[in-house]
């Protein structure tokens, strides 16, 4: 039975925790470790699952150890079991958000083998979106075994080019933001044209839930969708005319590639501390 360790026991390691357990991972596998007593005591409660305070204990005999603490805290803690993990060499997974393998390579002060990822927050119920990136040491099983974990969570997605990582970021990572947004344009909206603030927050919700379970169940591109139930001369016509007059879709292009240089600014910063 594969150990797996995870360093850091917040948002985003108890959802990769409660995923793999759902996917029928045992608890007795699993050790997670964070200096916070409440976190630990928590997530035990909850799981059944080992936990400690004590990082190097944590990583010992572990077979994939999940880097999932925040990035400022993340030299720390890569110098603190740096020693073990050049030693054992087991798969190290990273959730750290901007911390470039590189960095991290040269923080643990040798090659181990190592996979980046960048979840979402959807993640948090099952239905995040992950981009992994692998580098050269890291065997065809142990990309598996990325995968795998972080499938607990939502879809999964290989790049072959570190720096789309920035790209990434700026989509997926950040677009759940954007979304969110549209939501809370189409509510206010909706209540300006007057109706009730529960109706229209209900209505927003449960369109944007539709229209995405259509763009998943269909093979057309967005575009195609869009197009079908835009009639001519008619409601929707209107306010997609309105949109696009706007300038709504470069919009999106300026604020995506404003999202993705900030991602590679962010990056810099994190990899000179």
């Amino acid at each position: 039975m594969q150990k797996i360790a995870f360093i850091g026991a917040g948002n985003m390691a108890g959802a990769l925790i409660g995923g793999l357990i759902a996917d029928g991972v045992s608890p007795d596998s699993l050790l997670a470790a964070d200096p916070s007593v409440e976190k630990c005591d928590a997530l035990a409660a909850s799981t059944g699952m080992q936990t400690t305070q004590d990082n190097l204990a944590a990583v010992a005999g572990a077979d994939v150890v999940v880097l999932a603490v925040k990035p400022q805290v993340l030299r720390e803690v890569v110098d603190g079991i740096s020693g073990p993990i050049r030693e054992r060499q087991p798969l190290v997974i990273s959730i750290a958000a901007g911390i470039r393998c590189d960095t991290l390579l040269d923080w643990f002060g040798g090659d181990v083998p190592l996979v980046r990822t960048m979840p979402n927050t959807p993640a948090m119920i099952r239905s995040g979106a992950t981009v992994l990136f692998a580098t050269d040491g890291v065997s065809d099983a142990q990309r598996e075994q990325a995968e795998s974990l972080m499938r607990a969570v939502g879809l999964t997605q290989w790049i072959d080019d570190e720096s789309q990582m920035d790209a990434v970021t700026a989509l997926s990572g950040s677009g759940p933001a954007y979304l969110f947004l549209v939501m809370e344009a189409m509510e206010n909206a909706a209540r300006e044209c007057g109706l009730p603030a529960e109706t229209a927050r209900l209505l927003t919700l449960q369109t944007a839930f539709g229209a995405t379970r259509m763009a998943l169940e269909s093979d057309e591109p967005p575009a195609e969708l869009r197009a079908r139930v835009t009639s001519p001369g008619g409601t929707t016509e209107r306010a997609i005319d309105t949109f696009e007059s706007g300038g709504l879709r470069q919009l999106f292009v300026d604020a995506i590639r404003a999202a993705q240089q900030r991602s590679v600014e962010l990056s810099a910063d994190l990899g000179a501390k």
